[in-house]
């Protein structure tokens, strides 16, 4: 057995370690909120948070596979050289998620995948440069600028815009039933309830 199965093993495996941390993560986040607001029993929620674990597994769309395309140019290194980026991928995003999910916090898993490519790829390109003599233009065309700092710059963008558009949300429903929500339940809270639950569903379509 050379080298290369000994690698491919090693992926096969961290893949599995990665996937089963990867769905822990997914019900770590839906958890902490679901849990910390009180809004069912625990076993209702956790019964709740594996069938929609499951839903997600089923029907997950290709960001993972945009985020892989998009970071680096695989024609830049050779194949023992990619082979070293996926496996410093899969330990580093094992390590991170793990370490997130035992202490309870949320993460995300693109996001995590997508610096551990950005800084693996940057890191084996630093070192072939070193290798080889070559100056920082070794290492600015094994990256994919554009891309990446689209996708980067995406990550952050949806962080300030969800933040900013939750809290401006937020405000508008306590100006409309107030911190006494308990007496106008009754008569918008189905209103309330069905209005999210389709902007959720159509979210999750669309």
């Amino acid at each position: 057995m050379d080298s290369y199965q000994i690698v491919v093993i090693t992926l096969i495996l961290l893949a599995i370690a990665d996937l089963i941390v990867g769905v822990s993560n997914d019900a770590v986040n839906f958890l902490n909120s679901a849990i910390g607001s009180r809004v069912a029993g625990r076993n209702t929620i956790l019964i709740i948070a594996a069938a929609g674990v499951l839903m997600g597994a089923l029907s997950s769309s290709g960001m993972m596979e945009i985020a892989r395309k998009g970071i680096f140019n695989p024609e830049m290194f050779t194949f023992s050289e990619v082979m070293v980026i996926f496996v410093a991928v899969m330990v580093a995003d094992i390590l991170l998620l793990d370490f997130f999910n035992s202490m309870g916090l949320p993460t995300s898993t693109t996001v995590s995948i997508v610096f551990d490519l950005l800084g693996a790829a940057v890191a084996v390109a630093i070192w072939k440069s070193v290798q080889t003599n070559g100056g920082l233009e070794g290492v600015v065309e094994a990256i994919n600028y554009q891309t990446a700092t689209a996708i980067i710059s995406g990550i952050f963008l949806s962080i300030g815009i969800a933040f900013t558009i939750g809290g401006v949300v937020q405000y508008l429903c306590r100006l409309l039933f107030t911190f006494r929500f308990e007496k106008y339940l009754k008569t918008y809270g189905v209103a309330f309830a069905g209005a999210a639950l389709t902007i959720i569903v159509y979210f999750l379509l669309i």
